[in-house]
């Protein structure tokens, strides 16, 4: 036997040693999973040797491809063993399987994302640390960059590629949750937000078009930047486009109804920005988001929803709205005659609902100042004998007598105990439904300030029969002007206050 098989013997003879040490472990000690990282190194450098040296001869490395397949399942041992990660990961468990991530054969590829969606997921307490330690070095090892680089180059019409994809999201949802900066991060170094997008945009729906709609969602939940990115690369209308396959049909599974919710949710997130809602008006938004509405499909609350945060602050949204004859499909709903389901018979539904197009009407009424379409909002509160001032006064004594409750609740309770300063204090009472209390205050109290004779006299009425006075009303609204905050910037606080001052200055 000449030197060079005897080398071989002995290789092999180590590598079914070590395969016997390792098969069959359920529970890892450091010894036994730095020998199984030790294993995978070898066979990865092995088929990178094989591979170098017979580019052009798959048959020469198809056997080391298949052994560095099994040593990869392996690896997937160490996901029960969390606590050791920050040892192993100096001696290049991140950095290694990042490169694996990198490999020509694309199954090699699947196999890396795949074992690292297992070692980066824990719900477990005790296992942070460890797999916050994994988390930080694959970010070093540019596993981001790698994993968004796959996404691209995989084929979702083969199972096993469609299967790596979701693995993919998978790992990047985890490094997300685990790191919640790296939303950022990887938003800006890579170019996932585009292939979401493009994801989404997709018409026939499957799994992975479900998970695309969930990561958007997480990228751009609390991130302004991203929300901006998004925009900027025609985001806003491609959002539209895919919630407009639903405008006449509603979702066929409960998938693709979760699907729908985060699309919308993305939509809603994505609004925030003062540019995007320019463009979400631009893009015709506010007409899709109405005949959503007349559709009366699954997506109807959704579509009250994006148009709350399209009109939020944003004058162009409502005026785009009453030209459009909006009005009459927001206050069918104000009214309550919303289109009934399995979904909405709930009652923290019809709720969000309701407190929705509350908003909306108050963000009417902030939008549009004067002009005819102010006349043609107020007109909507004279119409069948000012049903919809009577219907402002029933939410109004419903929430209030809810923010009276709950006020009386915890002043019964020992406050000492609890701790409960002024603002907690005030943000138990938001919870309890002061904000929508508010803004039914300064719906009445627009009303009452355009000085029509018929609807003050109606108010009067209304307030009488309940026991209430203006001076009820004013000190809520004074209440929500004092705590009116700057989160739009210093400027629209001051506006904001000085129209509340008005209003409260007509009702003296």
């Amino acid at each position: 036997m000449d030197a060079a098989a005897a080398a071989q013997k002995r290789k092999r003879v180590e590598q079914e040693e070590e395969q016997a040490t390792t098969d069959g472990l359920d529970v890892l000690d450091l010894r036994a999973a730095k020998r199984l990282l030790l294993g995978f190194e070898r066979r990865l450098r092995d088929n990178l040797e094989a591979r170098m040296k017979h580019p052009d001869d798959p048959a020469r490395f198809a056997d080391s491809e298949l052994a560095l397949h099994a040593e990869t399942d392996r690896l997937r041992l160490l996901a029960g063993a969390p606590e050791l990660f920050p040892d192993l990961v100096p001696l290049g468990l991140a950095s290694s399987l990042s490169s694996l991530l990198t490999h020509d054969n694309a199954d090699l590829a699947a196999a890396a994302a795949s074992l690292l969606a297992d070692l980066t997921d824990s719900d477990d307490p005790s296992d942070l640390a460890g797999v916050q330690a994994l988390a930080d070095a694959l970010v070093d090892a540019n596993a981001l960059d790698l994993l968004v680089h796959n996404l691209s180059r995989l084929s979702e019409a083969d199972p096993d590629e469609a299967e790596a994809v979701h693995h993919s999201l998978a790992v990047l949802e985890n490094l997300i949750d685990l790191r919640p900066h790296l939303a950022d991060l990887v938003c800006d170094r890579t170019k996932v937000l585009r292939w979401l997008l493009a994801r989404v945009k997709a018409r026939d729906f499957e799994a992975n078009k479900q998970y695309a709609s969930e990561i958007l969602a997480i990228l751009l939940q609390n991130s302004p930047a991203n929300q901006k990115r998004l925009g900027q690369m025609n985001g806003v209308d491609g959002l539209l486009q895919a919630v407009a396959m639903y405008k006449s049909r509603d979702p066929r599974t409960t998938d693709e109804e979760e699907m729908l919710e985060n699309l919308f949710d993305c939509l809603c997130c994505v609004l925030m920005p003062l540019g995007n809602k320019e463009r979400f008006v631009k893009a015709e938004g506010v007409e899709l988001m109405i005949i959503i509405m007349k559709q009366k499909k699954s997506a109807y609350s959704s579509a009250i929803r994006t148009l709350d945060f399209a009109m939020t602050r944003f004058p162009p949204a409502c005026e785009r709205f009453v030209d459009v004859l909006g009005l009459k499909t927001a206050f069918a709903a104000f009214m309550g005659k919303i289109p009934v389901n399995k979904k909405n018979k709930n009652e923290s539904y019809q709720e969000e609902l309701e407190e929705r197009i509350i908003s909306l009407v108050a963000s009417l009424f902030g939008g549009i100042t004067k002009g005819s379409r102010r006349i043609r909002l107020l007109g909507k509160f004279v119409e069948n004998e000012c049903e919809k001032i009577d219907r402002l006064m029933e939410l109004y004594t419903r929430y209030s007598d809810r923010v009276k409750a709950e006020t009386k609740r915890f002043e019964s309770l020992d406050l000492d105990d609890l701790e409960m300063d002024d603002d907690e204090r005030y943000n138990r009472k938001l919870e309890a439904g002061l904000y929508t209390l508010q803004l039914v205050a300064l719906i009445l109290g627009h009303i009452w300030h355009s000085g029509n004779s018929q609807m003050r006299t109606r108010i009067e009425l209304l307030l009488r029969q309940n026991k209430l006075t203006k001076d009820d009303v004013k000190e809520i609204l004074q209440e929500y002007h004092d705590n009116i905050g700057d989160l739009d910037g210093p400027e629209e606080k001051e506006r904001a206050q000085g129209r509340t001052k008005e209003i409260i200055a007509a009702l003296s």
